[in-house]
């Protein structure tokens, strides 16, 4: 009954707003708002997998969003420009550009992953001030790193013909960016259950948490499934970041801090370490931050606050979160 509670919870939040909506208005903003929990939830998933089960600060995870997004956008545009994949009206053609765009995202992440877990968050292990400190910097850089290249200014991000447009449902507009976003945020959640609890791997890395002494004692180098960790956390950032930019058709250098904060305050809703916990936390911030603009557009990002400090008076430690 207890694990029932929070799809309740999400159950009502959907079904509140019908009381004084039209349907119709009701449906749009229902879909709309499942599409930003899904996308919210491809990064808190990452974030919560390096806070929950690595203990580690990532400050730096917006920034890495925004990386995600710059590549992607570069691998588009590149596949426009010289192939015409993305004005194409080939459907399997628009779906290999944004395929090679995904390639790109989670390539460049995984890079930039590991060389941040090694480089900079190792060192800081068990530090939580300097985690904030020296991951709070290496945003700085990175976001830098991205005015260097490809210039201060937002750019818009070319979306494949075949993604572009609407579906209409007995009257109501169902965008397609939308869809493609609510299953692939179901896929990658699917993916990490499966990778954390019916795999080697997350036994060993769960194991980890608990105690990286008995894990290194049976002859497993922690650390380098820490740096897988930390490396799929940041790939998931990477592929959030570039549905966002195909969500908004835009990219700019600063688009990672937003979405940090949503972020962070889905983890800490859900309960840290869970990936459900995170599904369900990134479904009632989407869902509540559109009903609440569309109603009072000012007051969107305080109703996710003062619902993050409602679930944390309820129970402290998340939705999902393991008692202490």
């Amino acid at each position: 009954m207890k694990r029932a509670a929070p799809a309740l919870i999400v159950l009502a939040l959907a079904l509140l707003p019908l009381l004084g909506m039209e349907p119709r208005v009701y449906l749009t903003l229902t879909v709309a708002g499942l599409a930003m929990g899904m996308l919210i939830f491809l990064v808190a998933s990452g974030l919560t997998l390096i806070f929950g089960l690595m203990d580690v600060l990532n400050f730096a995870h917006g920034a890495l969003f925004s990386w995600g997004a710059y590549a992607g956008f570069s691998a588009v545009l590149l596949l426009d420009r010289h192939a015409g994949w993305v004005a194409s009206p080939s459907v399997w053609l628009n779906a290999l550009a944004l395929l090679a765009a995904v390639a790109a995202a989670v390539l460049v992440a995984l890079a930039l992953g590991v060389i941040v877990e090694r480089v900079i968050v190792r060192p800081v292990y068990g530090q939580h001030m300097f985690q904030i400190l020296i991951t709070l910097g290496a945003t700085i850089v990175l976001e830098e790193m991205i005015r260097i290249v490809w210039g201060p200014n937002d750019q818009v991000m070319p979306v494949p013909a075949s993604f572009q447009g609407s579906w209409d449902v007995m009257d109501v507009i169902v965008l397609r960016v939308p869809v493609i976003a609510i299953g692939l945020g179901l896929a990658v959640y699917a993916g990490l259950l499966l990778l954390l609890h019916r795999t080697r791997v997350g036994l060993i890395v769960r194991a980890g948490v608990e105690s990286g002494e008995m894990v290194q004692v049976m002859g497993h180098n922690i650390y380098r499934y820490f740096t897988g960790v930390f490396a799929l956390g940041s790939a998931l950032a990477a592929l959030g970041g570039l549905m966002w930019a195909v969500f908004r058709q835009s990219v700019s250098p600063a688009m990672g801090g937003e979405q940090l904060i949503f972020a962070f305050i889905v983890v800490i809703i859900g309960g840290l370490g869970s990936v459900t916990g995170s599904l369900v936390g990134a479904l009632m911030v989407g869902l509540s931050y559109n009903y609440v603009a569309f109603l009072l557009p000012k007051a969107a990002l305080g109703v996710n606050m003062a619902l993050m400090v409602l679930v944390l008076l309820i129970r402290p430690t998340g939705l999902f979160g393991a008692s202490r």
